[in-house]
């Protein structure tokens, strides 16, 4: 009983993932959506996408990992992608977030949470690299869907999210070209700015 009131309490405690309110808009711009909607679009679209990835991966690895990256936030909050402040701090918001939270667990189920929080963080794997294209691609797809609108909200620059995206090519080459259409397609209409 004990190992279950742990995993009970881990249960009860992630459900705070889906108040964590993120800058990305649902596709059709009503609202914004939250973490866990986010996690639940990128376990799905890993799920349809894999044929994209440059390299085979591993679903048994990468969906966990996708539903799983953002937990922290629970504790650590939501950095916005071009927060230059809130990255700075980010790391170690994250990592003490990473240790309350995974430490709920029963110690191998939190070890085996931790160990791909960790992976993913790292982006050294043929699945790490896989979540981040997924990661990065799915609230660029939100952004095309909702007209620009979290990147006219922000004064977002193609500089930033170059930036932002300066690895994703080595996730997926494939799906890294379609994004830069659709920022092509939004500095075009004025949302995104070009510099």
């Amino acid at each position: 009983m004990e190992r279950l009131e742990k995993q009970m309490e881990f249960i009860l405690e992630v459900d705070k993932v889906k108040k964590i309110v993120r800058q990305t808009y649902l596709s059709d711009a009503s609202r914004k959506e939250n973490d866990a909607e986010h996690s639940w679009h990128l376990a799905l679209m890993a799920i349809l996408l894999k044929e994209y990835s440059n390299e085979d991966v591993d679903l048994a690895k990468v969906i966990p990992m996708v539903l799983i990256h953002d937990l922290v936030e629970i504790d650590a909050g939501d950095t916005y992608a071009y927060d230059e402040a809130g990255a700075k701090t980010k790391q170690e918001r994250e990592t003490k977030a990473a240790d309350r939270i995974f430490g709920l667990l029963p110690d191998d189920q939190g070890t085996w949470f931790r160990e791909l929080w960790e992976e993913f963080e790292a982006y050294e794997t043929a699945e790490a690299k896989f979540a981040h294209v997924l990661d990065n691609a799915q609230p660029l797809f939100l952004n095309d869907a909702s007209n620009g609108r979290s990147w006219a909200e922000h004064g977002v620059h193609k500089s930033q999210i170059y930036k932002r995206n300066e690895h994703t090519s080595e996730g997926s080459r494939e799906i890294w070209e379609y994004m830069k259409k659709l920022v092509d397609k939004h500095i075009q209409l004025g949302h995104v700015i070009d510099d």
